[in-house]
């Protein structure tokens, strides 16, 4: 039997990775490392038939820690997956991005060792490239500005070293810009709201760009790449993972009120009008204790571009499954309550 394990297994991009190597019969079984369950409300209904069957198994699994003393499996691991991270900006300290990120590929890539597995897959970001209006490939020079880029960085370098240890490790990091889709709850829900609620205005920025990425098709470029990569004898892949051209803030607007069948006018503010009002907002939600979608942070980001160019991709003729059009209608035909 041969399986897969996928750290950080339980979370947005692991589940839907997991479905995808299941749904694919690429593996027999596929173990979830994480520290926390499958999420019931967001990933459980399409991962139930897998845990029924047998060929999905939970186990608790902090990353942070060595690996050997908390996850023994007795199967062939043929497979193994790094999706573990801290990454919401903002939400935590510099440290726990460093702690996170750069212990748990220390470990992983340790434990990869130890059980003789030689393929592993590792998500980074765009993070690493920083904030810039131009457009970035995979052989643009990283300039991390953040602790989340600088960790995700620095952990790439740890999973690099990794495969050069051994001519048998096979290794491929993916850049991938936001990650959007059923049960996602981050930028692009919030986005989603806030268009559909009415509380959402440009500022300037209706052609900002913005890399993403539907969560499905990054599941399957993942495996494409790395099995690609291994038929060819090609021990290394770095790529960026983004539709083919970054979608602009108002190409996203208007297809979210496409595929909901919303005709409104959004309504453009100043940046330097609304940026100051978002510190208001956040520290009297932060005194009052109310959850909001208002942050500093976030409204910086709405109105800098994040301009990826997935050339390595394009460059080997990856057949992409899905537009923004037809990725939004399908999050909209799995999860309608988000809608």
């Amino acid at each position: 039997m041969n399986v897969a394990v996928l750290f950080g297994g339980t979370g947005f991009i692991g589940s839907y990775f997991a479905e995808h190597l299941l749904g694919e019969n690429k593996v027999d079984k596929v173990i979830l490392a994480d520290i926390r369950p499958i999420c019931g409300d967001r990933f459980l209904g399409f991962l139930k038939e897998f845990k029924d069957a047998g060929r999905l198994e939970y186990i608790e699994c902090d990353v942070r820690k060595p690996i050997d003393e908390q996850l023994k499996v007795e199967e062939k691991v043929a497979l193994i997956a790094n999706f573990a991270a801290i990454h919401r900006e903002p939400g935590h300290e510099p440290a726990e991005y460093y702690e996170t990120n750069i212990y748990g590929a220390e470990n992983i890539c340790e434990w990869c060792d130890l059980i003789n597995c030689h393929d592993l897959i590792f998500t980074s970001s765009i993070a690493p490239y920083g904030a810039a209006e131009d457009r970035k490939d995979e052989a643009s020079l990283p300039v991390p500005l953040t602790p989340y880029g600088a960790s995700k960085l620095v952990a790439e370098k740890i999973h690099i070293s990794w495969q050069k240890s051994s001519p048998e490790n096979q290794l491929t990091v993916v850049r991938p810009g936001v990650v959007f889709g059923p049960g996602e709850g981050g930028n692009v829900s919030r986005l989603i709201k806030a268009v559909l609620g009415g509380y959402f205005f440009y500022m300037g920025n209706q052609e900002t760009r913005k890399a993403g990425v539907y969560v499905k098709e990054l599941a399957a470029a993942m495996l494409w790449v790395h099995s690609q990569n291994k038929m060819n004898d090609k021990p290394f892949a770095l790529f960026n993972m983004s539709m083919e051209l970054a979608p602009s803030m108002k190409e996203y607007v208007d297809t979210i009120l496409k595929v909901s069948n919303r005709n409104r006018l959004v309504l453009s503010i100043p940046f330097l009008l609304l940026y100051p009002i978002s510190f208001v907002v956040n520290f009297l939600s932060t005194l009052l204790k109310i959850n909001q979608p208002i942050n500093p942070v976030r409204i910086k980001k709405l109105v800098k571009s994040n301009y990826i160019d997935p050339k390595y991709l394009r460059d080997k003729k990856y057949e992409y499954k899905y537009t923004l059009l037809t990725a939004l209608t399908d999050w909209k035909k799995q999860m309608p309550e988000e809608w």
